[in-house]
């Protein structure tokens, strides 16, 4: 995470609800050959807890349950050009971006709540695409052995860290010249994060 205060989460911007907008992580672990990745869909349960599922052959399957496991959530961010600042000759190229760093130990979960997350999965996603999907759909005997090739996990949260850097220690003009530079380049989103954090 970015080390100035100045770009961090507000309170009334939880951490936890931009994990669950964005939905998808980096999950770092250890392994015997070294730390490794994976990338998979991440849901906040209603206890306060993240969930996953992750291929029974991805190299940290087998070394999750019990361990510690870094979670990266990081939304769109957008580079900027010192050309878009009023002294272009006295600053340097930088990002901005919205990330979320979550720590805690990993606990591998059974069969049901396996299901329960394919469930709750389905009833997270599909509606994001106006679609109806439920495990339901599936013929029994092939819905069984596709999960039988998952595991599904629990990230128990000890620390979050979060990262909102949109210009916030700039001059107004500074950010006003960002803000313009952005919409002219059809990077609104990214113009738009800024005015949400300087409240404009």
């Amino acid at each position: 995470m970015h080390p100035n205060p100045a770009f961090r989460f507000r309170p009334d911007d939880p951490a936890l609800a931009f994990v669950a907008a964005h939905g998808f992580a980096h999950l770092f672990g250890m392994t015997p050959d070294g730390p490794r990745v994976a990338h998979a869909p991440l849901l906040v349960t209603l206890a306060g807890t993240l969930r996953f599922h992750l291929a029974n052959t991805n190299a940290l399957t087998p070394h999750l349950d019990g361990e510690p496991l870094l979670a990266s959530i990081g939304g769109p961010g957008n580079y900027i050009s010192p050309n878009w600042y009023a002294d272009p000759a006295a600053n340097v190229p930088t990002w901005n971006y919205r990330s979320v760093e979550i720590e805690g130990v990993v606990t591998k979960l059974g069969w049901d709540d396996l299901g329960d997350l394919l469930d709750l999965s389905a009833a997270t996603f599909e509606s994001r695409v106006g679609e109806d999907w439920t495990m339901n759909k599936m013929a029994p005997a092939r819905r069984d052995a596709m999960m039988k090739a998952i595991t599904a996990f629990e990230l128990g949260i000890d620390s979050v860290r979060t990262t909102d850097k949109h210009s916030q220690n700039r001059s107004e003009a500074d950010a006003r010249g960002v803000v313009a530079a952005l919409e002219r380049i059809g990077e609104t989103g990214g113009a738009r994060e800024i005015r949400r954090t300087r409240g404009w």
